[in-house]
């Protein structure tokens, strides 16, 4: 049976699971819009389609804006905003529950659907990221994107790991939908507020973390 497999392999997503990030992705985008000369989002807008690819869905949440205008000035207000300390700050609890994963053997590597440019600053070697995760998966290093299955067939091939040795943790139904089809363990991580127990009910979760370290408890004994 799955659950007595060892885990060997822990794979982490990026956004409202490592790092919460809508609230200030809804800051960031709304910056930029400003800029532009548009009116802002309001934030049921973007939480609406949140998950999604920005590019394709930047049109939903601010009417009439050109996509590619829009990326463009945002990467220059999103380097700001990391500067400034407004985004992707991982919280010291988190960056605890990296290194004590870590101490129990398992490999680490975070898997997100961001592009390289949208990362780029968690790669640099100073930030506290790049000593504890031995891959950085992304959209510019894949085949495949969630919820696509196949999207941890890189990581799979790169550790030497099987599916059933492994575990994704992420906060959407999409996430546990590509993780399951994949064969891996699956930890639903709600810390982020935007999604309930009841929101997965289509999603064999083996385990919920109100609270992205509460997923300790279910690595370390599997």
């Amino acid at each position: 049976m799955l659950s007595y497999i060892m885990i060997q392999l822990v794979v982490i997503d990026f956004d409202d699971t490592l790092c919460l990030t809508e609230q200030a992705a809804f800051e960031l985008e709304n910056e930029t819009a400003r800029r532009m000369g548009f009116k802002p989002m309001t934030r049921e807008a973007h939480i609406m389609n949140w998950g999604s690819p920005l590019e394709e869905v930047i049109t939903e949440r601010i009417l009439g804006i050109n996509p590619t205008e829009f990326m463009s000035h945002l990467s220059v207000v999103h380097q700001e905003f990391v500067q400034q300390g407004r985004i992707d700050v991982i919280s010291k609890e988190n960056l605890q529950f990296l290194d004590k994963v870590k101490e129990l053997g398992k490999k680490l590597a975070l898997l997100t659907s961001r592009s390289l440019q949208e990362i780029r600053h968690l790669l640099d070697v100073n930030n506290p990221l790049t000593s504890r995760f031995e891959k950085f998966y992304h959209k510019d290093n894949l085949l495949f994107l969630k919820p696509d299955p196949r999207v941890f067939n890189q990581a799979l091939t790169d550790f030497s790991i099987r599916p059933e040795s492994a575990v994704y943790l992420g906060d959407s139904v999409g996430d546990g939908v590509s993780a399951k089809k994949a064969g891996l363990h699956f930890i639903a991580v709600l810390e982020s507020g935007l999604r309930t127990k009841p929101d997965f009910k289509s999603v064999s979760v083996d385990f919920f973390a109100e609270k992205l370290p509460e997923a300790y408890r279910y690595i370390s004994v599997h």
